[in-house]
């Protein structure tokens, strides 16, 4: 820890939620000037992402509704981390069932926090070439209401800069995957 930079103490925490995917609480904190307060904060156990790119250079994206904004936004194939998964684990799965996609090349491109202001979840972006479709489509699980889209970069940065719904882990991803891709 750095010279001077002590932790907040810990005085009280509070369970509101526990969901199958995230929990709710919130801790009353005693920083390091003396001064208290109470934080809320969601635990999630974190998400992996795919900047898929097909054979011929394309982005697979999908286009999916998402009830917390009403509407439907356009994202890389991203899931929730399973309990004793590796990031890399829950991507290749998530890749197939999401878009009926498998690759055969991964690079990591760094994990980063979504949304540090109120969750404790980071996001592990991967670059996923080498795509084959799948013969046999997988199913979409119940809850998914999923399009696939395929995009080249050019058009994914102007539907960026045009305003359209696009998620920020999908935009952050992006831009860790430019460098390689041509």
């Amino acid at each position: 820890m750095p010279f001077g930079q002590e932790p907040p103490q810990l005085l009280k925490k509070h369970l509101f939620y526990q969901g199958r995917r995230f929990s709710f609480e919130v801790n009353s904190l005693r920083l390091p000037n003396k001064s208290e307060g109470e934080w809320e904060c969601i635990r999630h156990p974190g998400g992996a992402l795919a900047v898929p790119v097909t054979p011929e250079g394309k982005l697979v994206l999908v286009r999916q509704y998402r009830f917390t904004v009403q509407g439907r936004l356009l994202e890389f194939p991203a899931g929730t981390i399973e309990p004793h998964e590796e990031p890399l684990e829950t991507i290749k799965r998530e890749i197939e069932e999401e878009t009926g996609y498998t690759a055969n090349s991964w690079q990591s491109l760094g994990k980063f926090p979504i949304a540090p202001g109120y969750s404790d979840e980071y996001i592990y972006s991967f670059l996923a070439k080498d795509l084959e479709k799948l013969e046999i489509p997988p199913q979409q699980d119940e809850d998914e209401d999923i399009e696939v889209v395929l995009m080249t970069i050019q058009e994914l940065e102007q539907a960026i800069l045009s305003g359209e719904p696009i998620d920020a882990k999908s935009i952050c991803s992006l831009v860790l995957a430019r460098p390689f891709l041509t």
